[in-house]
């Protein structure tokens, strides 16, 4: 039953419930007025106010419509088709259906009374040119927008808003002495008016003006809007925070192990402030024994208390350049849960042996108090492992014998890794270095040392032991789940590699360990990113789910986040269903699928806006590069053209198909390639091409490219044999 139905049935508790209503007007056959259901059902007085207010509540929820004499019909019955609108920058949009039948596409003339994001019945109308069912928009169930952020414009004397979302076409109308201090082209937050009509534009009024487009930092605060980003707290989760010791208590400390004589130390990146782990490793036997102990974020955060609620629903903390939008209040995520050095803190351990192969032989977790002995870096630990000198190599000198037993586990497990089959792609993460302005003065290639792969692997064993021991106590949990890929997606990249004469093993259920065999067997070749590239994308995305169905890419049959409960909110869940085990209880938060959609949504939406923000910052940087030319590598494939990502500066833009030449270019998806018909000249995902900025939209964030002259072929780096066809 619907939450509604639930709320109405309590608030009247003999009034029909939404199952009875519905099956009533199923049964009759025909759309029935109100009065004729009421009677129907026998219902009369308060019974029959009680049945107007469910039937509204059906009615937003798209159940139910109204027919133009307002009787009331079942949706179902029509063929209508509910779900959520999706809009495209070029004012076309789709429906994506509740019950995952296609999506409908929605032309520009339908587009006109929806707005992206909301809700709303459409019958299918046929199909388009292109040949997919197309939509009409029945009804508006539900507005999924409220408020605005964009640009003031001003045109003939009218003032208009311009969103920054370009998933939403329209331009709002500021009515006269609605626009308050705001100038032209400044950003604002308009709260919306009167939503779009058929033949009637969205109005909006100014409620904030956030500065001018250029000011530093400003393409933060339109990204946070745009995906409607928490990033104020409440006034409760600031006086929540407030009512905690700045020290761990005594209190605090009581009934738990105390290992603050371990040599436990973080190693994280020079800018970080919130450190959620530490690990400490020594031999064992034939053996090793791991320490990873993580902030214990559930003995501060309660089930449903303030600061609860709103790390729910957050979800994550959000990292842009230069800013941090945190999961939790700074007096938790960079004081008293991260775990500093030289001062107690609460952690729950997870303490492992694990054998000369690199198999864990047994574990346990428990809560503990621990005393950082060190706050390393990953560039410290690194130089103090090969011998170098770098600013502050001393202190990790300080705790060289420890690092050296981390250094040699990790060569176990590495091993064990590679025994195991885990897929390991060769990718390459970038690091803005900004001005004084807060934009940026260069982009910089970050190197991935052995210090990095150190804390990833005891951060996998520790995650792999949390989802063990909760599993095998049949206790429910949000597991970190990679399927692998969709029959149609390996489909093709099965047909892809047979142009080069390759094969991916496995059959129809191939394993992480085929993607292994195939990535180690072609990393020799100087096409290997463009094959990586292909298999990569064939991958569906990991999420979090109740349900376990093993994690693909690491090669695990069960996986959970156990090791980043200040930033991540599943981590947290993780925690507290340990701890209910430890105890002989079980931890409830509600519903487990719901919960692990919500942290998808949110992980997906702080990604969303992280892309946003550095897509941003890349145009306004390529602004002082018009007319320059630069090579770079062809990064994706479309229809409209090829997206190529530079070298040295790694920002990315779009050729135009009708930039490639002079010849018509057919898309080809499955080989990634755009091909001329005349001349046969291909442009391939992966290809180097040289190309000149010609164009730098900021208000699209678009970079364009055309071929630079004399560049016309792309360079490829082998040719496939003829006559044969990052998250964890």
């Amino acid at each position: 039953m619907r939450p509604h139905s639930r709320k109405a049935a309590s608030s009247h508790p003999a009034a029909p419930g939404s199952a009875q209503v519905l099956t009533a007007l199923r049964e009759a056959g025909v759309p029935l007025a109100p009065d004729a259901l009421a009677e129907r059902l026998a219902l009369r007085g308060k019974k029959r106010g009680a049945l107007d207010q469910l039937l509204a509540e059906l009615e937003q929820a798209g159940e139910i419509l109204r027919n133009r004499r307002g009787d009331l019909c079942v949706t179902e019955k029509l063929g209508f088709t509910k779900g959520r609108v999706q809009g495209h920058p070029d004012g076309f949009g789709f429906l994506i259906p509740d019950d995952g039948s296609p999506d409908l596409f929605l032309p520009q003339t339908e587009m006109r009374e929806v707005m992206h994001g909301d809700r709303a019945a459409v019958r299918q109308a046929g199909v388009d040119r292109r040949g997919r069912p197309e939509g009409k928009i029945v009804e508006v169930l539900e507005r999924g927008t409220t408020s605005v952020i964009g640009r003031i414009v001003v045109e003939r004397g009218v003032t208009m808003l311009v969103s920054e979302d370009k998933r939403i076409a329209q331009d709002f109308l500021i009515p006269p002495g609605q626009s308050g201090t705001a100038k032209p082209g400044q950003v604002v937050v308009g709260e919306i008016v009167q939503h779009p009509a058929k033949h009637a534009a969205p109005i909006a009024r100014v409620t904030e003006v956030l500065g001018d487009y250029g000011d530093p930092g400003m393409e933060i605060e339109i990204a946070l809007r745009k995906h409607d980003l928490p990033f104020e707290f409440p006034r409760a989760v600031i006086d929540a925070g407030a009512k905690f010791s700045r020290e761990v208590t005594a209190a605090d400390a009581r009934g738990r192990e105390d290992v603050t004589g371990l040599a436990l130390v973080t190693i994280d990146g020079e800018t970080a402030r919130d450190f959620d782990d530490a690990v400490y490793a020594e031999p064992q036997g034939q053996g090793w024994r791991l320490v990873v102990a993580i902030a214990d974020v559930s003995h501060y955060v309660k089930p449903g208390d303030a600061l609860d609620r709103e790390a729910q629903d957050r979800g994550n903390s959000v990292y842009f350049p230069r800013r941090v939008i945190p999961m939790l209040p700074e007096v938790l995520s960079n004081e008293l849960c991260s775990l500093k050095p030289k001062v107690d803190r609460l952690c729950m351990v997870c303490d492992m042996a694990i054998a000369g192969n690199g198999a864990v032989r047994r574990f346990r977790f428990y809560p503990a108090v621990m005393h950082s002995k060190a706050r390393l870096t990953y560039t410290q630990v690194a130089a103090a492992l090969t011998g170098k000198t770098v600013e502050g190599v001393q202190e990790a000198v300080a705790q060289l014998p420890h690092l050296r037993n981390l250094e040699s586990l990790y060569r176990v497990l590495l091993q064990a890794r590679a025994k195991r089959g885990a897929i390991d792609f060769e990718t390459t993460e970038t690091q803005m270095i900004f001005n004084a302005r807060g934009k940026i003065e260069r982009i910089v290639p970050v190197e991935r040392n052995d210090a990095h792969k150190i804390i990833e692997e005891c951060m996998l064993a520790a995650n792999v032991c949390a989802s063990a021991f909760l599993e095998e106590r049949q206790h429910p949990t949000l597991y970190r789940v990679h399927e692998g890929p969709a029959p149609e997606k390996l489909e093709n990249l099965r047909e892809f590699l047979k142009g080069f004469g390759l094969g991916l093993g496995g059959g129809e259920k191939p394993k992480a360990k085929d993607f292994a065999k195939l990535l180690d067997a072609i990393r020799p070749r100087p096409d290997a990113k463009l094959l990586q590239t292909v298999m990569l994308r064939s991958l569906k995305q990991a999420v979090y789910s109740p349900e376990n169905k093993g994690h693909f890419g690491l090669a695990y049959d069960a996986y959970a986040h156990f090791t980043s409960p200040i930033r991540r909110y599943p981590d947290l869940l993780v925690h507290r269903a340990i701890k209910a085990v430890l105890r002989m209880d079980r931890y409830q938060p509600g519903d487990w699928k719901a919960l692990g959609e919500h942290c998808s949504m949110t992980e997906r939406r702080a990604d969303d806006a992280t892309r946003d923000v550095e897509g941003w910052l890349k145009c306004y940087y390529m602004q002082d590069h018009i007319g320059a030319s630069f090579t770079g590598s062809i990064t994706g494939v479309t229809a409209f053209g090829a997206f190529i990502l530079l070298d040295d500066i790694y920002a990315e833009g779009l050729i135009h198909v009708s930039e490639l030449g002079t010849d018509y270019f057919r898309f080809d998806p499955v080989h990634h390639s755009l091909v001329g018909e005349r001349t046969g000249q291909a442009y391939r995902l992966a290809d180097r091409v040289k190309v000149k900025v010609v164009r730098v939209d900021l208000d699209r964030v678009r970079i364009d490219f055309t071929l630079d002259d004399g560049a016309a072929r792309p360079a490829r780096p082998s040719r496939p044999a003829k006559g044969r066809g990052p998250r964890r």
